[in-house]
């Protein structure tokens, strides 16, 4: 009993842990992905370096993008950091 008193403030630093850092980032994540898997042709995005675009094409796992001077560029769809409003 002693020994896990001794240990209880450890756990109470991992559960404070899990609750404040742990889980809310899983969350984002899980966010993160399902916004990249409902992405459709046309939408507005951003990808993580910062390309502001319209998606042109889809594929299972890679995206082409227009950008604004009607350049296209294929990106991995991973890459996309966030959908935008027109």
């Amino acid at each position: 009993m002693e020994m896990l008193i001794s240990l209880s403030p450890i756990i109470l630093m991992f559960v404070i842990f899990y609750f404040l850092l742990i889980r809310p980032q899983q969350k984002r994540q899980k966010q993160v992905k399902q916004m990249q898997s409902d992405l459709q042709k046309g939408d507005a995005v951003v990808t993580i370096g910062g390309l502001h675009g319209a998606i042109h094409a889809i594929d299972e796992n890679t995206i082409i993008i227009q950008s604004g001077d009607g350049t296209k560029l294929t990106y991995d769809r991973s890459a996309i950091r966030e959908r935008v409003q027109n």
